[in-house]
């Protein structure tokens, strides 16, 4: 069987190696835990890594190196590490595992792998971003894109396919950035204001944003993760029960890595009578409910409505009537002394003029969206069905403190074309090319049995169901960030159906999402271009 995990090798010379070797706990491999730096640092260094194409090493020597030098060594490993392990195992205090934490990189991963290890939610998380790396490039000679093991030991015809159909798909990405760009430059020219660096990021932004659809769910990308222990030994026992081989792959990998620095928190994770047994659970939760639910719905199709003009479906399906009535009870709770009951009944006396009066106070007057209403907006909840595209499904699934659920990523749903391209001669041709060739490769994968690997094949630009489900305030904070000028132009209009569908049913906890921004956006990224240079100029003053 081919190997798991195939990855680029970085080369570094003896001198880059003496460097890093006190601070990675492995200078070949694509998965390695951070040591012996300050905290400021490793925080620096994972905010960088989101926006560059360089891995997470070679970053450290060219821009951090000198920041951590005379980093003093960690003291006390020895005594903290024993007293973990007997407060851990032998009064099996899970608490415990919460104290010590562990930055790592996941470099190379595809984007089913990415979104598994960012399911926990109680970890931090940043992954290079489509917008501002462009995939144009073949590092070792090979696109940025994972061959599946099993496709790779299914057959040599099977893998010549799939390499050709992922080959046809990077090429047409490629050929169509550069061209892409000069339209925009033609449709939104420099203003004499913008420095070339802002107007050249903001470009290449937008032409990235528009042809990520092009490329399949296989592309790989860098993860980087700081979580605690506990964090780590529930995602790495979810992982060991991933039916895709390179998710059980990394899950082995990255427990070696994280024994070197945590290994007392870690010692349940493979031990068959403890982290065995769970991930077996999970396993066969997952098989049973595939195949009792497959019985009971058949094999006919969704029988969904179609998505609208902007591609997307956005359905509140799950709502509170009494909501707001609830919240203004809740917000009234921590300035009165009054049971939760009586509130309640004494919210429902009130008439709308004075229900509105507590709300107005409690969410006073925002001056930017990071000011928010305190936890009484987390007394409802909304939950909406969604069908979008899987590039911005992939950015919308970082919202982690709800409750989110996705289905197997198919070209069942469709694709919609970027109006852009058809301003370039064949460029919608080629888009259509892609989007066929990935959907009959994906059904080849179906039909030789390799359901859960064909995921790998379907383009971003096809459409994915899911759903979230969320109390007010995390909306608000969604809402808000997600429908902001600088957003992609698809997970834009997903925000912006929220906002709607809520004012539908909680007009006055929908008004409170003051920073919602419902406008028309061309170039969006310029405006948040323009302001990260006012202050770069500004710090450097």
């Amino acid at each position: 069987m081919a190997d798991p995990i195939w990855f680029v090798r970085e080369e570094f010379t003896p001198e880059d190696r003496a460097i890093l070797a006190p601070h990675f706990t492995d200078l070949d491999g694509p998965v390695f835990a951070l040591t012996n730096l300050p905290e400021v640092v490793k925080g620096a260094l994972f905010a960088r890594y989101s926006r560059s194409a360089k891995s997470l090493r070679r970053l450290f020597l060219d821009e951090f190196a000198d920041a951590a030098a005379g980093a003093s060594e960690a003291v006390g490993v020895e005594r903290a590490e024993d007293l973990y392990r007997r407060v851990f195992l032998e009064y099996g205090d899970d608490s415990v595992a919460q104290l010590g934490g562990v930055h790592l990189a996941c470099e190379q991963a595809s984007q089913p792998l990415a979104k598994v290890l960012e399911w926990g939610r109680l970890a931090a998380y940043l992954e290079q971003s489509t917008r501002y790396v462009p995939y144009d490039d073949r590092p070792g000679g090979r696109w940025r894109c994972l061959m599946p093991p099993e496709v790779a030991s299914a057959s040599p015809s099977l893998a010549a396919r799939y390499e050709a159909a992922v080959d046809g798909a990077f090429s047409t990405y490629a050929r169509w950035l550069g061209p892409l760009q000069e339209q925009y430059r033609s449709w939104f020219p420099q203003d004499p204001g913008d420095s070339d660096f802002v107007y050249r990021s903001s470009i290449r932004a937008k032409a990235c944003d528009t042809l990520r659809g092009l490329l399949p769910a296989a592309t790989r990308t860098n993860v980087g993760i700081f979580a605690t222990g506990q964090a780590y030994e529930q995602l790495l026992i979810r992982m060991r029960a991933n039916p895709l081989a390179e998710v059980r792959a990394f899950a082995d990998v990255m427990l070696t890595e994280l024994r070197k620095v945590i290994p007392a928190f870690l010692t349940r994770v493979d031990r068959p009578d403890r982290g065995g047994e769970w991930s077996a659970y999970l396993s066969e939760t997952r098989g049973a409910s595939a195949s009792v639910v497959g019985s009971l719905l058949g094999e006919q199709p969704p029988g969904a409505a179609p998505p609208d003009d902007a591609g997307v479906e956005v359905d509140l399906t799950d709502f509170d009537p009494d909501g707001e009535t609830k919240v203004v009870a809740a917000a009234m709770y921590g300035v009165s002394d009054r049971s939760d009951r009586e509130l309640l009944e004494e919210a429902r006396k009130l008439v709308a003029g004075d229900r509105a009066r507590v709300l107005a106070a409690y969410v006073g007057e925002r001056r930017n969206r990071r000011h928010k209403p305190g936890r009484a907006f987390e007394r409802t909840s909304n939950r909406f069905d969604v069908l979008c595209d899987y590039g911005a499904f992939r950015d919308l699934q970082r919202h982690r403190l709800l409750t989110l659920e996705w289905q197997a990523l198919t070209p069942e749903h469709g694709y919609a074309v970027p109006e852009e391209l058809s301003a370039l001669d064949g460029a919608a041709d080629d888009w259509r090319r892609v989007m066929e060739e990935s959907a009959a490769l994906h059904g080849t994968l179906v039909d030789a049995g390799l359901g859960d690997a064909a995921q790998y094949a379907v383009a971003m630009a096809y459409r994915v169901r899911f759903y979230m489900e969320m109390n007010a305030r995390e909306a608000m904070h969604l809402i808000e960030l997600r429908s902001a000028p600088q957003g992609h132009p698809t997970y834009r209009v997903v925000a912006q159906r929220m906002h709607d569908l809520i004012a539908g049913v909680h007009p006055a906890i929908a008004g409170s999402m003051t920073f919602t921004d419902h406008s028309p956006v061309s170039l969006g990224r310029l405006a948040a271009e323009r302001r990260s240079e006012a202050k770069r100029r500004e710090a450097g003053s």
